[in-house]
C-alpha cells in the first residue's frame, strides 16, 4: 500500500459527526496506517516537561507522524465539544486531542484527508460541498523544506490558530498575504492548520 492508495481509501464508515465537523476514529486510522506501513511510528513532540505549548491560558498538541520514511506534522488545539479553544485543558482534554492531532497528521500521508478538506468522498469519485477544489498533497509539497523554515512556518500556524480564535480571520488572513511565501511553503502551512482555521481564513479573504 503507498500514498496514492490512502488517498483514495473510503473512510466515511469510520467517521462521526460533531457539530459541523467531522472526525476519524484514531484506533481504525491507526490500525490502517500500519496496515500500510508496519514500520509507521508517531510521537508527541514536547516543549520541556510538558506535550503542549501555551497560548494565552489555552494550548496547542504537535504529533508527528511517520510514515513511508517520511515524517508528517501536524498541530490542534485542545478544544471542547464546541470546538472552542479550552482555558487551562485538564489530562483528559489534552490526551483527547493528542489522538485527534495523530489522526490529522496521518491524513497528510493520505488517510481520510478529503476529509479536512471538506469532501464527502475520496479521490476519483468525490463530489464537493460547494465549488470548492479537492485538496490532495503532490509528492508530499514541501517536506523537504529546511528545517529552519518549517519551524518558521509552524510558528505562523500557530498565530493564524489564535487570531480566528480571537475573531481575527481577516488580520490571519492579511498576515499570510504579506508573508510572501512561496508555493511550496503555502501548501506545507496550510497543512498545519485546523480545518476551522482554514474555513475562517477563506471565508475573511471572500
Amino acid at each position: 500500500m503507498n500514498v496514492e492508495t490512502l488517498l483514495k481509501t473510503d473512510v466515511n464508515a469510520h467517521t462521526e459527526k460533531k457539530g459541523q465537523l467531522t472526525y476519524l476514529s484514531w484506533a481504525w486510522a491507526w490500525a490502517e496506517a500500519l496496515k500500510a506501513d508496519p514500520s509507521a511510528t508517531f510521537n508527541v513532540v514536547m516543549f520541556g516537561d510538558k506535550c503542549y505549548t501555551d497560548i494565552n491560558g489555552t494550548a496547542m498538541v504537535w504529533v508527528t507522524v511517520t510514515m513511508f520514511g517520511k515524517p508528517m506534522t501536524c498541530q490542534l488545539p485542545v478544544m471542547d465539544y464546541k470546538n472552542k479553544a479550552i482555558v487551562n485543558p485538564d489530562a483528559f482534554a489534552v490526551n483527547t486531542a493528542i489522538m485527534r492531532c495523530m489522526t490529522k497528521a496521518l491524513s497528510l500521508h493520505g488517510l481520510g484527508l478529503y476529509i479536512y478538506a471538506g469532501e464527502d468522498l475520496p479521490e476519483d469519485g468525490a463530489t464537493r460541498k460547494g465549488n470548492g477544489p479537492i485538496i490532495t498533497p503532490k509528492g508530499n509539497v514541501g517536506e523537504d523544506l529546511p528545517e529552519e523554515d518549517k519551524e518558521f512556518l509552524l510558528e505562523m500556524a500557530a498565530s493564524c490558530e489564535e487570531l480566528v480564535g480571537n475573531g481575527k480571520a481577516k488580520e490571519a488572513s492579511q498576515m499570510l498575504d504579506e508573508a510572501m511565501l512561496d508555493p511550496d511553503q503555502k501548501v506545507w502551512l496550510w497543512g498545519q492548520m485546523t480545518s476551522p482555521t482554514r474555513a475562517a481564513i477563506k471565508k475573511a479573504k471572500g
